[in-house]
């Protein structure tokens, strides 16, 4: 590596920093995830602009994997950290209505992505027609966890009920996503060697049955959690290393290791053990993500769109939020769940965010996806993820109590459009 190339790994990785905080701010002015912003500084940086001239001289071939290597580690961070944020209890959910909510919100944008699959081969190229039909389902069936969950903090909803119900649901459609995507990769992804992914079961046992008690033999002594040292964040950072680079062995992505990691992590009286390392590894994050927007912004390229690409973003953009939106809606209504909650709880199922970005990161990895359509499935990440805050403003706003299930002594309080 030579010293001009280190030089501008240093300024780039100064700019990517600048740009992603910046807008992330920005972003968060305008009532916006920050998320939303740094996807955003991704795509400027490359080459929609200027006909790529800005990201050819900022960002050569010699510093590109530089720079996906960073970025990989941040992702692979960021996925244990959603791994840790997740809880049995809030996947077992609040109530029917949760049932309910997670099969509308799974099953019916996931049937609506196998019709836009179709669509979509009429004018991309595929060559493993299976695998691009189930990829497209799911892709517009994810739902960004972590984002979602911030978004509730900030308005003051994750205590409620209809807050309880949204965290439930996408985590459960979190978890079968990543599950879904991981036989995606074991089946493209294998190289002619799909005995590899038969290691996934002797390798989740492992995970279950080692190396959770062994995690909990450290972190608990005596019935309570062990106060934080530097070493609990070293030796977590070297499982989540570990544990990818073993998922990527078996011809799946380092991802599902990291995710998984996060998971197996002790829950009983660690909360704030478990709250200390996840925010220290949100300060690595912080500094990693932003590299991820660009490598990912990289392969975007919105400037050579035509009208006929338009109108395909059109038709995934409609598919995306009817899918989530209509299916999360008929599912919670079903169940007994009042309107306007189960309309503000069709809007939060849309917050894709970068949770999206990493899934169609590893499409465009698989060939499933060509650039043309990774950078319009880009955009319908971004603008879901930006839909949710004004149209929560709009169908949520005043409380109102809702029946809560039989048996419970008081009702709920839900928050509300009094329009």
């Amino acid at each position: 590596m030579s010293s001009h190339q280190v030089q501008l790994l240093f300024v780039d990785l100064g700019l990517i920093l600048f740009l992603a905080r910046g807008l992330g701010h920005l972003a968060t002015r305008v009532n916006q995830p920050a998320v939303v912003g740094e996807i955003v500084a991704g795509v400027l940086l490359g080459p929609t602009l200027f006909n790529g001239a800005i990201s050819e001289l900022l960002f050569p071939d010699a510093v590109r994997p530089m720079l996906t290597a960073m970025a990989d580690v941040g992702v692979a961070l960021f996925m244990f950290a959603v791994g840790l944020e997740l809880e049995g209890s809030t996947l077992r959910g609040r109530s029917r209505v949760t049932g309910g909510a997670i099969l509308g919100s799974t099953v019916a944008p996931f049937m609506l992505g196998i019709g836009l699959a179709v669509y979509l081969m009429r004018t991309h190229e595929v060559t493993n027609t299976a695998a691009f039909v189930v990829f497209v389902g799911l892709s517009v069936s994810v739902t960004a966890f972590p984002v979602l969950a911030r978004i509730l903090t900030e308005r003051g909803l994750s205590k409620t009920a209809v807050g309880g119900i949204a965290l439930a649901t996408a985590a459960s459609v979190d978890v079968v996503a990543w599950s879904a995507l991981a036989g995606i990769q074991a089946t493209v992804g294998g190289g002619g060697e799909h005995w590899r992914a038969m290691l996934a079961l002797p390798y989740l046992v492992a995970m279950m049955y080692l190396v959770r008690p062994a995690l909990r033999a450290l972190f608990v002594k005596d019935g309570k959690a062990v106060a934080f040292a530097p070493w609990h964040l070293a030796l977590v950072f070297i499982g989540v290393m570990l544990s990818g680079a073993a998922t990527e062995a078996m011809g799946m992505h380092f991802i599902f290791g990291a995710f998984l990691f996060g998971t197996v992590m002790p829950r009983e009286k660690t909360l704030a053990l478990r709250t200390e390392i996840h925010d220290r590894t949100a300060q690595v994050t912080t500094l990693l993500l932003p590299v991820y927007f660009v490598v990912a912004g990289l392969k975007v390229d919105l400037g050579s769109l035509r009208a006929a690409d338009l109108a395909e973003l059109g038709v995934i953009l409609l598919v995306a939020v009817a899918g989530k939106f209509g299916g999360t809606y008929l599912g919670a209504r079903s169940q007994g769940l009042p309107p306007r909650p189960s309309t503000a709880l069709g809007v939060l199922m849309n917050t894709r965010g970068l949770t999206e970005l990493v899934i169609l990161g590893v499409g465009l990895q698989l060939g499933l996806l060509d650039t043309g359509l990774y950078s319009l499935m880009v955009v319908m990440a971004v603008v879901t993820t930006a839909m949710t805050g004004p149209l929560l403003s709009l169908v949520y706003r005043k409380p109102v109590e809702v029946p809560r299930a039989p048996g419970s002594s008081k009702p709920e309080l839900m928050t509300s459009s009094s329009t």
